[in-house]
């Protein structure tokens, strides 16, 4: 392969824009002739020679300007309790726009210019989240902090993108017309540009537009969840309470993964992850992926209700399941929908359970069903008994089946624990959700159920809950050689506002009642039972 110089590649660059915007040279005019005039069809004598020079400038002020704000155009600043980065971009209808990764973005109609201010959200700050959740007071001067911060982020911005807009069109004019007096007419017109763009921002501000922003990915139930602005301005004491739980959500949630221990893994056992009911909690791939590393999971097993409406929009939540470090075997629950599972199918990594056919995953064969109902709106009654029983009968028709031919499943999984309890017999290990709480029964005929607590610790929607849902999920220690589960570790996580992590081990012999819940854990002002220790875990027998 020929490699090209970079000065060589520069000035062919440079070249082919100065072919561009700079016109070719007119022919001298013959002696006898009369200076000025053109023949017919010519387009490059003088009538037509400052409108294409005016077009060239304009090309390069703008190109420039918009290279200029690329390479330095951006700052980063406080925002309250946020670290964010402003931009400015240019744009056809201006307006503001808001992203905060990974729930999606709202548009602001804040203005009409050529120009849009971008603000990304990176992050929240712990110890300034923490100092809303010790003193609530301090949401009654919150408003006017954030007030001051956007103002100063602004006027920073705009003193940064006036340096950028008039040296990247400086610059490109000099690289284009090579004459310094040329280039700085380029950066003086972006200079007028910029400054005309100012102004018809200034003209057309909107500071109404807060209350009507478009919503965008995860967002989009942002209404549902803090109610809208009317709701907001006439109980904006609850609205802040609850702001200052959902603020700190994710960054407790964060704290708290990295104080679980690190496990030794036995090379004897299959390690399967065990979550459910996510509820669109951006949270939990933080906590998933931190437990895979840790605990060295073969498999995840999600028995369903990742999401809550099973709306295309919410598709992007599922995306980081790409990226978890292990196959991901997944169930629909009463919250998903089939477009959740056609869009889900699409994955390397991931294998949808629908039909009661076992899989091959992690040396597991896993069988599976999804959930008979589809109720988006949680408030309304679940209800469907009968058909989850139903369904749960087809489910353990197939295991039969599967287990006649030769190739009974290790594991069967469904998301309403009604349909799990109609497998008993048929498999070893049958899982479940559903019930945002944890069940560990053995069925009549020998079967394990276990059903799993929220693993987004109810969802998004928790803070309308009094009290905060905590974190559930499980690892199961399968040996290699049979199969059959040999011990379980159960992790919880403190719910919002909360930053205990337990880890508790439990082996088949123990809680063997039926319909036996496993106890909450202590509070974080009580000692920890023998059972429930955020101590090192024994390695698995």
């Amino acid at each position: 392969m020929v490699r090209v110089p970079f000065r060589a590649a520069a000035d062919r660059v440079r070249h082919r824009l100065v072919q561009l915007v700079r016109p070719k040279p007119r022919p001298r005019t013959p002696v006898g002739s009369r200076t000025g005039t053109a023949a017919p069809g010519d387009l490059t004598g003088p009538a037509r020679r400052p409108g294409l020079r005016a077009l060239g400038m304009l090309a390069v002020v703008v190109l420039g300007a918009w290279l200029g704000l690329l390479a330095v155009g951006s700052i980063r600043t406080p925002v309250g309790p946020m670290d964010t980065n402003m931009t400015l971009r240019p744009s056809l209808t201006g307006g503001s726009k808001i992203n905060v990764s990974p729930l999606g973005a709202l548009e602001l109609d804040s203005h009409i210019a050529p120009l849009r201010l971008d603000v990304d959200v990176d992050r929240l700050d712990p110890e300034r989240s923490q100092a809303l959740v010790d003193r609530p007071e301090r949401f009654s001067s919150l408003q006017a902090e954030v007030t001051r911060d956007v103002a100063a982020g602004t006027r920073e911005l705009a003193v940064r993108s006036c340096v950028a807009v008039v040296s990247g069109a400086t610059a490109l004019g000099l690289v284009v017309y090579r004459r310094p007096r040329r280039a700085l007419a380029a950066g003086g017109l972006a200079l007028a540009l910029l400054a005309a763009s100012g102004v018809s921002a200034y003209a057309t501000w909107n500071p109404k537009s807060v209350l009507e922003p478009k919503f965008s990915g995860l967002l989009s139930s942002a209404p549902s969840l803090v109610g809208d602005a009317r709701s907001i301005v006439t109980e904006f004491d609850i609205y802040q309470q609850e702001l200052a739980r959902l603020v700190t959500n994710v960054t407790k949630l964060y704290d708290a993964t990295s104080t679980l221990p690190v496990y030794q893994p036995d090379p004897g056992t299959i390690r399967v992850l065990h979550v459910s009911d996510i509820h669109l909690n951006p949270a939990a791939w933080h906590i998933i992926a931190s437990l895979v590393e840790q605990y060295e999971i073969d498999v995840i097993v999600d028995s369903g209700d990742t999401m809550d409406h099973g709306s295309a929009p919410e598709n992007g939540f599922l995306d980081p399941i790409r990226d978890l470090g292990a196959p991901y075997v997944w169930v629909r629950g009463n919250h998903d929908s089939p477009i959740t599972q056609a869009y889900l199918e699409k994955f390397a990594n991931v294998r949808v359970l629908d039909d009661g056919k076992a899989v091959n995953v992690g040396g597991l064969r896993i069988a599976g069903t999804g959930d008979v109902s589809f109720t988006p709106d949680r408030t309304a009654p679940v209800g469907g008994k009968q058909a989850a029983q139903l369904e749960g009968a087809r489910l353990a028709s197939a295991l039969r089946d599967q287990e006649r031919a030769g190739t009974p499943a290790d594991i069967a999984v469904a998301h309403d624990p009604n349909t799990a309890r109609e497998t008993d017999g048929t498999v070893p290990l049958v899982l479940s959700g559903h019930l945002h709480r944890r069940i560990n029964e053995q069925l009549k005929l020998g079967t394990r159920l276990k059903v799993e607590g929220s693993t987004g610790g109810g969802g998004l929607r928790a803070v309308q809950n009094e009290k905060p849902e905590k974190v559930h999920a499980s690892v199961l220690y399968m040996d290699r050689s049979t199969r059959r589960l040999q011990a379980w570790d159960e992790i919880t996580l403190g719910g919002l506002g909360l930053t205990t992590a337990e880890v508790s081990r439990h082996l088949p012999e123990e809680n063997l009642k039926k319909d036996a819940t496993v106890p909450p854990g202590p509070s974080p002002a009580s000692p920890p039972s023998p059972t429930r220790s955020p101590a090192r875990p024994t390695p698995s027998p």
